[in-house]
């Protein structure tokens, strides 16, 4: 069995560069190394392989053999991981986090999480992210708990201790039910006339809002701790419910949906709030996200609705 040894990093930078550029002389210029450096960097890097990496005869530029194609693939890799190992390192000597523990509401927009945490990922490539999805209280309970660092919370967090909170925009709920759910094929549905049927309801998974109801008409409802069960049995005309206007927009354009126009349950707005401890101020990845939240609320204001 033959056996190879290992290349530096040095060596792989400088096989890097003559395929760059083109050439040992321009490989040297962009390293600032002679010419007979890079040569004898190059021939030291094959000898440790085994393997000829450039035709060197008759051709006035080097050109990779199957051999040097191969490894250029893997010599790729090597040299982004150590660019990634330099900048977090680097961003965790400026006080970089390494982590973000971010909660968002369910009723956070997927077009407007998807905006932010895109634009978080080309700003802070170094930083990982873990995200929660909750709903209500249990958006709040994850802050307090320390499982999240910053989070996008519902209306409910004005009654704890210990949190900063800031405006973070809102989304429009309105009631919906599918097309041949009794209250839609009422033409002008009394005041009422909501309550005699089933009211399907989100739940909340944590203590924090135990025995509170919120924006509930009917005394008939089912509860679910999941806004896509929800959605789904709104589509199969199980009971009525408010829903986040951006979820149901296509569902009312295509018809699976009509909105409601109910005296007792005209919709309104869920507004958010992005929290974090008191104790515990947010780094510079987590303010970034939490100023990117701010200012995305504003750019999507619902002035003349009412909250609901």
């Amino acid at each position: 069995m033959v056996s190879t040894g290992t290349p530096t990093y040095d060596q792989i930078r400088l096989f890097l560069a003559v395929v760059e550029t083109g050439s040992f002389a321009s490989a040297g210029r962009k390293l600032n190394r002679a010419v007979s450096v890079v040569s004898y960097g190059i021939a030291n890097m094959e000898a440790q392989l085994g393997l000829q990496l450039f035709e060197r005869e008759g051709t006035r530029r080097p050109r990779l053999t199957d051999a040097g194609q191969a490894i250029l693939a893997e010599a790729l890799t090597i040299a982004q991981g150590m660019d990634g190992l330099r900048a977090t390192a680097k961003g965790l000597l400026d006080g970089l986090e390494a982590q973000v523990s971010l909660a968002v509401d369910v009723m956070l927009p997927s077009d407007r999480l998807g905006e932010v945490l895109r634009g978080f990922n080309t700003a802070f490539p170094t930083v990982s992210l873990r995200l929660h999805v909750e709903a209500l209280g249990a958006v709040t309970a994850l802050v307090l708990d320390e499982q999240a660092d910053i989070a996008i919370s519902g209306p409910l967090v004005t009654g704890f201790d210990g949190l900063e909170r800031v405006s973070a925009g809102s989304v429009p709920l309105i009631p919906v039910a599918a097309p041949d759910h009794p209250l839609a094929r009422l033409a002008d549905p009394g005041s009422g006339a909501a309550r005699e049927h089933i009211q399907l309801v989100l739940t909340d998974r944590s203590p924090l809002t135990a025995g509170q109801d919120f924006a509930v008409r009917s005394p008939r409802t089912w509860r679910l701790a999941d806004l896509g069960a929800k959605h789904a049995l709104l589509r199969e005309g199980v009971g009525w419910g408010n829903m986040p206007l951006p979820m149901v927009e296509g569902d009312l354009m295509t018809g699976a949906l009509v909105r409601l126009h109910l005296p007792d349950d005209p919709g309104g707005l869920y507004r958010f709030h992005a929290i974090h401890r008191r104790s515990a101020p947010p780094g510079p990845a987590a303010c970034w996200l939490r100023d990117r939240f701010v200012e995305t609320g504003k750019a999507h204001p619902h002035p003349d609705l009412p909250d609901a």
